[in-house]
């Protein structure tokens, strides 16, 4: 175990975890984010996008001490269901979700994309 220290959704948080825990893990289980999602495990589906220092990573395949010290954001992180990012918004108003599950890795990547 080791003491991780994390910038998640501009708010620092420290975890004491295996530091070759995929980050999915971490931000799911220890700072009960549910935006990034367990999809395939091996970092081809997307469904646990977050951006980590301005880029789309999948992590599930990140270890959590590659993230220490960097900025993380996840779905969270964007918008609230009071105020929504405005890719958020368009997601809805299009109706762009088939079941909703991936629309996390689809929004994330949409976020450095654009």
């Amino acid at each position: 175990m080791a003491r991780i220290s994390l910038r998640v959704n501009n708010q620092s948080r420290v975890v004491d975890t295996d530091p070759t825990t995929p980050l999915l893990y971490v931000l799911r289980d220890d700072l009960e984010l549910r935006g990034p999602r367990f999809g395939c495990g091996l970092g081809q589906c997307g469904a646990c996008t977050v951006i980590l220092d301005g880029s789309a990573v999948r992590s599930c395949s990140v270890p959590v001490n590659a993230a220490q010290n960097r900025g993380i954001t996840t779905l969270e992180g964007l918008g609230t269901l009071e105020h929504p990012h405005v890719l958020q918004t368009a997601f809805i108003e299009e109706q762009a979700a088939q079941c909703g599950y991936c629309m996390n890795g689809m929004i994330m990547t949409a976020k450095v994309l654009l």
